[in-house]
């Protein structure tokens, strides 16, 4: 059978640990702070997280900018020269062009190498639910499925990857064009966090609006009480609150059997928008 390299972008917020274990091609993503552009590699070769997280906290204000299809050409084009079909998934496409620019850039590589497979997939998640979607089609790779076989699971498990996150501040989605100005202002006088999630088109939604930190975290636990179908492998990431995201691992694991926790930062390109304080949990549920 043809072996084949499953490709993703950095939006997935997988360590590089966990990209080196995967035996996965990351193409990073970009974004501009203060003048300058960084790219979000998953070793974080060009900014720290914590680093990214104390400018936006100090009011630097982050800009992202659509991934050329050049870029994912770039990474497609020697993998296909070297005789590698490709299975690359992507970013959801309602909130970016990542899925557009590969699909094009796939097409441009196969007219070169048309004997090659390559199979572009809209993981229709975000962050390390994304993450946590490659890392189940890894999962099958493994086992010795073919390309169109993982491709397969992923278009059917893509529809149960949970992802449920919640802001500290309104105001970094305001920006986003993701709440009102009036919603935020009222919301952050009242102290009022809003738990959100991303829905079974990729879109970010917001669900419920509860009262002071303590109670939004409560909402993520609840939310997988509600869904949870399989507890084994329970990603979190976190947008520089890591105790919290560390308190939030623990509590589930008290609860259920998990096999497999991993907890990183939300990268700098959907950190941007969402903000310092983002915390946010995924696991598969009988639906999103």
């Amino acid at each position: 059978m043809q072996d084949f390299t499953i490709l993703t972008d950095s939006c997935c917020d997988l360590t590089a640990q966990m990209v080196q274990e995967l035996e996965l091609s990351v193409l990073p993503l970009s974004f501009t702070m203060e003048g300058k552009e960084y790219f979000n590699y998953p070793d974080n070769r060009d900014i720290a997280p914590d680093t990214f997280y104390e400018k936006l906290r100090s009011g630097s204000l982050g800009t992202t900018s659509a991934v050329s299809v050049g870029a994912f050409h770039e990474v497609m084009e020697p993998l296909a020269a070297a005789g590698r079909d490709i299975l690359c998934m992507n970013f959801s496409s309602c909130l970016s062009t990542t899925y557009q620019s590969a699909c094009i850039a796939a097409q441009e590589v196969l007219s070169d190498h048309p004997d090659r497979k390559i199979l572009v997939v809209d993981s229709r998640a975000a962050s390390m639910g994304q993450g946590l979607l490659v890392y189940l089609a890894v999962q099958e790779k493994r086992k010795g499925k073919s390309i169109e076989d993982v491709r397969d699971f992923v278009e059917q498990k893509k529809g149960h990857i949970c992802h449920w996150f919640t802001v500290d501040d309104l105001n970094h989605l305001k920006r986003g064009g993701r709440v009102s100005a009036a919603a935020a202002l009222f919301g952050t006088m009242l102290q009022m966090k809003p738990v959100l999630h991303v829905d079974d088109e990729g879109r970010l939604i917001p669900m419920e609006k509860v009262r002071g930190r303590k109670a939004s975290i409560k909402t993520l636990l609840d939310k997988m009480d509600e869904l949870v179908e399989d507890p084994s492998v329970v990603f979190i990431s976190h947008g520089g609150c890591g105790e919290e995201a560390k308190a939030l691992g623990e509590e589930v694991k008290a609860k259920y059997p998990v096999d497999r926790l991993e907890i990183n930062y939300v990268g700098p390109v959907i950190g941007n928008h969402s903000g310092p304080g983002t915390l946010a949990l995924f696991f598969q549920g009988k639906h999103k």
